[in-house]
């Protein structure tokens, strides 16, 4: 399988759990304004790192379970920027099925190009640099929010969104892949 196909795959589960948590909780993060959405995605990648460091863990949520937790906060991040964070107002289904699409599909572009520029140097990285990645930029999105939006010469919070999905999708391919631990 190439990577577009196993991208592809690794998005295909994301997205069923995010509909499926959508019928359950309908669209209750919409409350959340964007320092929760990075709160949320922090509690994530912190708690993959402390496994990754104590090499155990107590709780039955696996490692794959987070990054898909990640990546689709990431998502949930990228369309409250779009609707605004202000409302809570629910997103009926098969609005929130197009808007999941539309910013996945900007993912799976930037990865593209970027593999295309980088030579897909991610398939020779280590997990614990994937969930560092994810957690430097939570602070970068910080950093922005605490300067009111702006960047001089920056890119912006949804840039970081995006890169936080297309990390978490290289760290499942490789777990899929049985390169890293699950």
């Amino acid at each position: 399988m190439n990577t577009n196909e196993q991208y592809k795959e690794v998005i295909e589960a994301c997205k069923s759990i995010f509909l499926s948590k959508a019928a359950d909780y309908g669209t209750s993060w919409r409350v959340y304004r964007t320092i929760s959405v990075v709160d949320q995605i922090y509690i994530k990648a912190k708690r993959i790192r402390t496994i990754q460091e104590k090499q155990e863990q107590k709780i039955g949520d696996s490692i794959t379970s987070e990054f898909k937790g990640i990546l689709n906060y990431a998502v949930i991040g990228l369309i409250q920027l779009e609707l605004g964070d202000d409302d809570g107002e629910d997103v009926p289904v098969d609005q929130l099925q197009q808007l999941y699409s539309k910013h996945i599909e900007t993912a799976f572009h930037l990865m593209l190009d970027k593999n295309h520029d980088y030579g897909e140097a991610w398939r020779e990285m280590h997990q614990e640099t994937f969930a560092d990645m994810i957690l430097a930029r939570l602070a970068r999105i910080r950093q922005i929010l605490k300067n009111d939006g702006k960047t001089i010469m920056s890119e912006g919070i949804d840039a970081n969104f995006y890169d936080i999905i297309n990390y978490s999708v290289f760290a499942l391919i490789l777990i899929g892949e049985g390169m890293h631990v699950g």
